[in-house]
């Protein structure tokens, strides 16, 4: 069942709410909606209520421009009242970059499970990684969301095959490409806002995959040191598509 609360901006937030204990949010990333998590869902549904939302923008959720961090936070506010009070979130990728700052901004969260968050951890953003950012939000603000997509797809390293753009699923990343540009604006510099997340006292697990890229190591390594209570833990064999059964176990131990 679907169910909506409204945020503080008025933009409605639609989420799903599965199984019984306490309430576990789950924040997904670019081009993620609530169905993404759905093998998830039923891997951790006995220990937690597993709640799943459309961010801002995607799927049932409706927007209200202009975009900001800000907004984003609010919306995870609303979902914690709704779900009466301290909530765990786990977030994946910028979903992940969510998650702390929300934390950060003094939503009540028990426990924060961050997979990923895509920091560069070393020099901030160069000049390929803003042509990049430019790139994709010109594409995403004109129409133009096929290139949007597949200009985000090539830039995370992973092969991008023409014939995707045949495949069954990709209108539905076509239709999410608009908020591209929120998850870019996530990662902002590129840099872990180590002052802004020294003010989180929620025990933090950053996690990263075994087969990931190196920066996934590093990211999780400075997210874990810049809180007040953080710790790192690889997923071994796992890359930035962490597969469910490979992550449940995990956040079972550390949030439950």
């Amino acid at each position: 069942m679907v169910h909506t609360v409204q945020s503080a901006d008025g933009t409605s937030i639609a989420y799903e709410r599965n199984g019984s204990g306490v309430p576990l949010i789950i924040v997904g990333g670019a081009l993620n909606n609530r169905q993404s998590a759905a093998g998830l869902v039923p891997l951790l549904a006995d220990a937690f209520t597993v709640i799943t939302y459309d961010r801002r923008g995607r799927g049932d959720s409706s927007d209200t421009p202009p975009y900001a961090v800000e907004r984003e936070i609010e919306d995870l506010r609303a979902l914690a009242k709704a779900a009466g009070g301290a909530v765990q979130l786990y977030g994946h990728s910028s979903g992940a970059i969510l998650s702390l700052e929300a934390a950060a901004s003094g939503v009540p969260v028990d426990k924060v499970a961050a997979y990923e968050p895509p920091y560069l951890t070393r020099g901030g953003a160069d000049e390929s990684w803003r042509d990049f950012v430019d790139s994709v939000r010109s594409l995403a603000d004109g129409g133009d969301g096929g290139k949007a997509v597949e200009a985000f797809i090539r830039h995370t390293g992973a092969d991008f095959d023409p014939a995707m753009a045949q495949a069954p699923w990709w209108p539905a990343l076509v239709a999410l490409a608009p908020t591209l540009p929120y998850d870019l604006t996530l990662a902002a510099d590129g840099m872990v806002p180590t002052q802004r997340f020294s003010r989180i006292g929620a025990p933090v697990l950053a996690l990263y995959g075994g087969a990931s890229p190196a920066w996934a190591e590093a990211s999780a390594a400075a997210v874990a040191a810049s809180v007040q209570d953080g710790r790192q833990q690889e997923v071994p064999e796992a890359t930035h598509a962490v597969p469910h059964e490979a992550i449940a176990p995990i956040l079972l131990d550390f949030l439950g």
